[in-house]
């Protein structure tokens, strides 16, 4: 790789850190090229991106975002994207299916070093889409409720009929 291109890299990673809401450094650490696609076709699933990345690129990278705290050592992939929840259930989908080869390390929300905890409670946070559908579910009931209240009297009246 080329000096132009470590910093064409750079910049763009720089650009793609400060655009994203989490970044989540993890172990890949014996992985096979398919396991490792099954990982970033689940960041894209999920509306994020995984790349695997040198460390001292990827720590200029974060450096020029904003974000100081987070130590890359040994093999890192990061896994970064817009929204923080979905962000953090790609990286923990991954560490689930492969439990001895991918760990998650530590991450960024918001532009500030997180502990581990905190990323896998994110994890564990419904999405966005199953927030609305039970939202929409509780408005939904006492509409719900009225009908099967209304249908059951009318059954009621035909049979006194």
């Amino acid at each position: 790789m080329t000096r132009a291109e470590k910093e064409q890299l750079v910049a763009e990673l720089t650009t793609a850190f400060k655009e994203s809401n989490a970044v989540v450094v993890c172990d890949y650490k014996g992985l096979t090229c398919q396991q490792l696609e099954f990982v970033r076709a689940t960041a894209t699933e999920n509306g994020a991106k995984a790349k695997v990345v040198k460390n001292t690129l990827a720590s200029i990278a974060l450096k020029n975002a904003g974000i100081d705290d987070l130590e890359l050592r040994d093999t890192n992939l990061i896994v970064w994207g817009e929204d923080q929840i979905s962000t953090c259930k790609s990286a923990d989908k991954a560490a689930i299916e492969f439990k001895d080869k991918f760990v998650i390390k530590t991450g960024a929300l918001e532009g500030k070093t997180v502990p581990l905890e905190t990323i896998m409670a994110m994890a564990k946070l419904p999405s966005r889409d199953e927030l609305i559908g039970m939202l929409l579910n509780v408005w939904m009931a006492p509409v719900r409720n009225f009908t099967i209240g209304l249908d059951a009297l009318a059954k009621k009246r035909e049979e006194e009929a």
